[in-house]
């Protein structure tokens, strides 16, 4: 049995302006959480740190995901907000392409989410990632929204 592997073709699909979101929870203790937010983490500023994996992340997709395309984005935003026991990480890719920015968006969040665990990982062991797609817009296929 012999099965092709390729990349889909996508060179006569138009470009159109595309998004993507992903989020990335990282749950841990409320002490390690409590030291994030205060900026105590021993290796430095744990948001900072995130901010920029995850903006090279998404970046570095194309490398990262074998049968991703080598898209250009136009623009990345890393953000955080804080729950009683987690950190949400999330990751906003746009742009103007022939396919969508979701494993951009994702890779973004995951890495991210992972710098947080290594520069905390002293602290909480105990610590767990869950990342997923919440929206993508644009294309063919039009807009998807996580149900809440």
């Amino acid at each position: 049995m012999n099965k092709k592997i390729a990349m889909v073709n996508v060179s006569d699909k138009p470009k159109t302006q595309r998004r993507a979101v992903a989020e990335a929870k990282v749950s841990m203790q409320k002490e390690t959480l409590k030291l994030i937010m205060q900026g105590k983490i021993k290796k430095g500023d744990a948001l900072a740190v995130s901010t920029l994996a995850g903006i090279q992340a998404a970046k570095k997709t194309r490398d990262l995901i074998l049968l991703a395309h080598p898209i250009e984005f136009s623009h990345i935003d890393i953000s955080f907000s804080f729950k009683k026991d987690a950190l949400l990480i999330k990751s906003e890719v746009s742009g103007n392409a022939r396919t969508g920015f979701e494993m951009e968006a994702l890779n973004a969040a995951a890495i991210a989410a992972l710098n947080v665990y290594d520069m905390c990982k002293y602290l909480d062991k105990n610590m767990t990632i869950e990342v997923k797609l919440l929206e993508k817009e644009g294309g063919k296929s039009g807009k998807f929204t996580r149900p809440l």
